[in-house]
């Protein structure tokens, strides 16, 4: 038998996906004895959005969180997403921030990390790879899948076989936009099984609804492992049913052995808190589908979508869409993913609301294309280079390189409120929300937290002018007017 293997997405990728990432531990805790009893390759349970959204929304320690699922799950391998050197937030952290975040996601019970670079530039994969493998845990390296006159087959194969030489245990295809077609699925897994001897997994989404039969191509082509979702966050902008995926291999060699009796029960679960906090199901809207013409990934489109309205500016959101791929050409085709997603979106509004191509550009842009963010798949072209930062050069070098080690400074300056490393963690990748979050924790338990003084202010890791460089995209939900006025500045 080859049986597929399945990880599964609820706890992260699928909440976020659909509901903003809101679901809390406490709406996981009464599933989490039935989820690993079901036979799962792995769960996905941390990193993307879920450690911003904890301290940012929830007022929950995303450590603890990790920590407490950790204890229930006692059979199961527990899996999380890296954004390469940008760990879970959305700007470049110097090497020893990685460092030390990698090893204690791993004392907390990470088995696999699955780590990605949203320009397929495998130096900012580096620093994760090497510190995974000296854990001993799992590293599995993500392929971004996108389309676009470079991205050939060759250039998935050839990043995938970098990425194995780097010591990658497995590789991921991450189809962040549900763009690939069954045939293309087939395709890619086919060449990478023939030129890799590591496990290949398939992460897709169904925002079109391609990713059932994209999977069954996938499984046919000899793929290892495939991510889905418990129905009732299923469908949509998440990835496909696990049920459905049983189902269809039920009796083939590729039967997953799992039972949809308690797949069903855990389904119960969901589909009761859904009801219960309100949630939305997960549907195929025509306006997603559009993905297939622009490769916007439904959660930008959203975005997108509120910006304009905010601006009385909806009826613009068509020439919005047919700037998008515009700007990304441009800019050497990056897949839109975060941060690329925000950096490419938002400079196609402000060119369509300026009425004039890079008339004004978001420092994202600028600092993108000075090569900040890593090397694009195609060089930039010497007339957009010069129109958005005329004769200033651009780097060669690893952009982390550039950055100063921030452990020893993030731990004085936490330690007003911990000597914890995880939260001296939680301070160096979002100080201004850990110190806010911290503040809210001291004044509800009895740990011995000191208060942050009510005049005390402290400022994002940007200190140097290097750092300066490493700017952060545009917050989600900013303004576009205001944002136009701050670059007007």
């Amino acid at each position: 038998m080859s049986r597929i293997k399945i990880t599964d997405t609820s706890l992260r990728d699928a909440h976020q996906s659909l509901w903003a990432t809101r679901m809390t531990t406490d709406d996981m805790l009464p599933v989490l004895d039935r989820l690993d009893e079901v036979g799962y390759y792995s769960l996905e349970v941390w990193g993307g959005a879920t450690f911003d959204v904890c301290i940012r929304y929830l007022n929950e320690d995303p450590w603890e969180r990790l920590h407490i699922i950790r204890e229930h799950i006692k059979n199961t391998r527990l899996q999380m997403l890296v954004r390469g050197q940008s760990l879970v937030g959305y700007n470049h952290y110097p090497d020893d921030i990685v460092q030390k975040f990698i090893v204690k996601a791993a004392e907390n019970g990470i088995d696999i990390f699955r780590v990605f670079d949203a320009l397929n530039d495998i130096r900012n994969l580096e620093t994760c790879l090497k510190t995974i493998q000296e854990t001993g845990k799992h590293a599995q390296a993500c392929v971004v899948y996108t389309i676009s006159p470079v991205h050939t087959m060759q250039h998935f194969v050839d990043t995938a076989l970098r990425l194995r030489d780097l010591g990658a245990d497995s590789i991921c295809i991450k189809d962040m936009a549900g763009l690939l077609s069954p045939y293309a699925s087939y395709e890619l897994v086919k060449s990478l099984k023939a030129n890799l001897d590591v496990p290949i997994q398939l992460h897709t989404h169904y925002i079109g609804g391609l990713a059932i039969a994209s999977i069954i191509k996938a499984v046919e082509a000899g793929v290892d492992i495939v991510d889905t979702a418990s129905v009732p966050m299923a469908f949509g902008l998440s990835q496909p049913p696990v049920e459905t995926i049983v189902r269809a291999l039920q009796d083939t060699e590729w039967d997953t052995g799992m039972e949809l009796h308690l797949l069903f029960e855990i389904a119960t679960h969901f589909e009761q808190l859904r009801k219960h906090k309100g949630f939305e199901r997960g549907v195929t809207r025509i306006t997603d589908m559009k993905v297939f013409e622009h490769q916007v990934p439904g959660g930008m489109f959203s975005n997108l979508q509120s910006q304009l309205e905010q601006q009385k500016a909806s009826h613009r959101m068509e020439e919005v869409l047919a700037e998008i791929p515009k700007v990304r050409a441009d800019l050497g085709y990056p897949p839109l993913v975060t941060p690329t997603s925000q950096i490419i979106g938002i400079q196609a509004v402000v060119n369509v609301l300026m009425g004039e191509r890079y008339k004004l550009c978001s420092g994202e842009v600028k600092d993108y294309v000075r090569g900040y963010y890593g090397k694009p798949a195609v060089p930039i072209q010497e007339e957009i280079r010069h129109k958005i930062i005329g004769d200033e050069p651009v780097i060669e070098v690893r952009p982390a390189d550039l950055l100063e080690p921030g452990w020893e400074k993030a731990k004085q300056e936490a330690a007003r409120f911990s000597d914890k490393e995880e939260d001296i963690l939680t301070y160096a990748l979002f100080p201004q929300v850990a110190l806010k979050f911290f503040e809210y924790r001291a004044d509800i338990s009895d740990e011995d937290i000191p208060q942050i003084s009510p005049g005390h202010e402290v400022k994002e890791e940007i200190q140097t002018e290097e750092e300066r460089k490493m700017v952060k995209p545009a917050p989600r939900g900013l303004s576009i007017l205001r944002y136009i006025e701050e670059m007007m500045k």
